[in-house]
């Protein structure tokens, strides 16, 4: 009998409206764990080669954990995977909230849809049982409407998940979202669901989620309150959430300014945590049974930014995408533009970091009042930065739509040197979090499957010398102990990159919070995270064979893009990283260098045990229980 999780997966085909119930073995489980490693083995087997990402072919799977649904902070997390329509390669996105849990309360641990539907439809499952609904009446609707509309006719306590209008408009970088906030954000992943004419699931059940040893567990459960305010890094994120990040990275000269051209921002107070907890933050959300608490709620009900407390509040990346990088320290404005992308279900970092590179093609000329419709788009100028954002997720202009499609695709449809000012890895902008001066993350964001991302590894100041013996004592778990000097990229930082990109791999194949369990700063540490999981399942797994499943899903991320085509050619930076920084601050003047990078992806192949291609082989697949993959692998 297994412990933690169902043994059910739901197979969804909507071109004819079948549902089927697989009921896997407990060794696929405890081989994938969930998440996006569990997705991509459905993926690569059952999506054909060349597949149009918004075409009826693409497979879309939304997996939770085995763990998800038990009591403990940072178990309600639920992986979106599918080829994605931004890159062409492996799309992934996580998310929080309640309804991954209350998905594996309805009675399932994932969901892998197929086909395309005729017209609209909507999945519900109650208490174990499947059924495709009509969603004509749902088209069109902002998604707080949408959550209404289902709560009533599903259940009051349903937990819905949804692409918005924006994907319905043609916005390559919608998202998936529950709550109206809470986002499968990157990849593209709202507009493969979209495509597919499944505009919502909506799940409600009541099964509680069986535990191998809950004495165990409700003691690591406690140990996490108590934890909180002696852990520096925590106790900042539930007092001021992601957002605590602002100052701190604008103090190392790693805050995006400008579309990039700078590391520090002279607004950057303005748009802190700490001035949103100061002026606007209603109260702290969280997720399914976490103590951390790190969402924002924020309300704003005077003045010509409203802001309604339904759609949260923006985080790090938002207040950075639509505050720094477009030159703009307005709180108000910045929350507003996070409550339309919630509103219209669009990823906030793709968007806001789409506008701040069209801000610089206007400042330089490539795009005009022509190109915009008639008004000026500059650095620091609210009021055209939500025109802007407005025109996007409406799609009611030429400009919007070419936005919609996100920055690279606008850059060759202007050209005129447009690509000078992209930002993008693999069509995904890239995330405020700056690789010149974190500079394993310049490693990262170019090898990175599904582009630049700063969720799937550790970042360089946890293993850079004065890093505190909490955060390095957690890192030698999984044999990192030689703290390197600051901004650099030497061989050990590069085993750092990809040791601690496995245990984030390892986190997103578990479907557990980064922000919980993790190798450096989190509530809990690596054998934590292990003894959780052995609680939950019954199983005797260790944090080796966790770093395993990790390995699992890079490699089967790296296979699937393979066989669409891609290699070391796709695993590069845009230009303009390979400039020097602008400004004033520890950072001014630093770039990244090709040679660097070239040598740090070299070493990062080696560790990986890959071609010179960046190519998984047949016998490291096979050393990792995955030689099936290797079937799929270019000739």
């Amino acid at each position: 009998m297994p412990k933690g999780y169902n043994g059910k997966i739901l197979h969804v085909d909507l071109t004819n409206g079948k549902l089927e119930i697989e009921e896997p073995q407990d060794a696929f489980y405890r081989k994938y764990l969930g998440g996006s490693a569990m997705g991509m083995h459905y993926i690569l087997r059952e999506m054909p080669k060349g597949a149009d990402p918004l075409g009826p072919d693409n497979v879309l799977t939304l997996m939770v954990g085995v763990a998800t649904g038990a009591p403990i902070s940072g178990q309600s997390r639920l992986s979106a995977n599918a080829r994605s329509p931004l890159s062409g390669g492996s799309g992934d996105s996580q998310r929080g909230g309640f309804s991954p849990a209350e998905l594996k309360f309805a009675g399932f641990d994932g969901i892998v849809v197929k086909g395309k539907s005729p017209k609209p439809v909507y999945l519900a499952i109650v208490e174990g049982e499947a059924e495709l609904r009509d969603a004509s009446h749902l088209v069109g609707k902002l998604t707080g409407e949408v959550d209404d509309i289902l709560h009533a006719e599903v259940d009051p306590k349903a937990e819905i998940l949804q692409h918005g209008p924006g994907a319905e408009n043609g916005v390559l970088f919608s998202t998936i979202v529950s709550m109206s906030t809470r986002h499968n954000g990157r990849t593209g992943m709202g507009a493969v669901m979209a495509s597919k004419n499944l505009k919502a699931v909506a799940a409600r059940g009541t099964k509680k989620v069986e535990m191998a040893d809950a004495k165990a567990l409700a003691a690591l459960n406690k140990f996490g309150p108590k934890a909180i305010p002696e852990n520096g890094d925590m106790d900042g994120l539930a007092k001021f959430g992601t957002a605590v990040v602002v100052m701190f990275n604008n103090t190392i000269g790693c805050l995006p300014t400008r579309n990039y051209d700078e590391a520090q921002f002279e607004g950057a107070e303005p748009v802190s945590g700490e001035k949103m907890a100061e002026t606007i933050l209603q109260k702290r959300d969280t997720c399914s049974a976490c103590v951390v608490r790190c969402k924002r709620v924020v309300e704003i009900k005077d003045g010509p930014y409203k802001v309604d407390p339904r759609y949260g509040g923006p985080e790090y990346e938002t207040l950075a995408t639509f505050g720094t990088y477009c030159g703009i320290d307005d709180l108000a404005a910045v929350s507003l533009a996070n409550q339309i992308c919630n509103e219209y279900a669009v990823d906030t970092i793709a968007c806001g970091a789409t506008i701040a590179f069209a801000m610089e093609c206007f400042e330089k000329g490539i795009i005009t009042t022509k190109e915009t419709g008639g008004y000026e788009l500059k650095f620091g100028d609210a009021e055209a930065m939500l025109r802007t954002l407005n025109h996007i997720v409406k799609a009611d202009s030429e400009f919007g739509r070419t936005l919609g499609l996100g920055s690279e695709r606008a850059a060759k449809i202007w050209g005129r040197g447009a690509d000078e000012c992209l930002i993008t890895v693999k069509g995904a902008e890239a995330p405020a979090h700056m690789p010149q001066a974190k500079r394993s993350l310049a490693l990262i964001y170019a090898v990175n499957p599904f582009g630049a991302d700063h969720q799937s590894s550790e970042h360089d100041p946890y293993y850079e010398e004065g890093v505190g013996d909490f955060n390095l004592d957690r890192l030698k778990q999984i044999g990192l102990g030689a703290p390197q000097p600051a901004y650099s990229l030497t061989d050990e930082k590069i085993r750092f990159a990809y040791e601690t990109e496995v245990f984030y791999s390892m986190l997103d194949s578990a479907a557990l919070c980064q922000f919980v369990f993790g190798p450096a700063w989190t509530l809990y540490d690596g054998e934590q995270t292990a003894a959780a999981l052995r609680a939950v399942t019954g199983w005797d797994i260790t944090l080796d064979e966790l770093m395993a499943v990790g390995r699992r899903r890079l490699n089967l991320f790296r296979a699937f893009n393979a066989r669409e085509g891609f290699g070391r050619k796709d695993d590069y930076l845009p230009k303009k990283f390979f400039k020097p920084l602008k400004g004033t601050g520890p950072t001014a003047g630093f770039a990244i260098t090709h040679e660097e990078l070239d040598t740090a992806i070299d070493a990062y192949y080696k560790l990986a045990g890959w071609t010179a291609n960046g190519v998984p082989t047949r016998a490291g697949l096979r050393s990792l229980e995955i030689e099936w993959a290797a079937d799929y692998l270019p000739a």
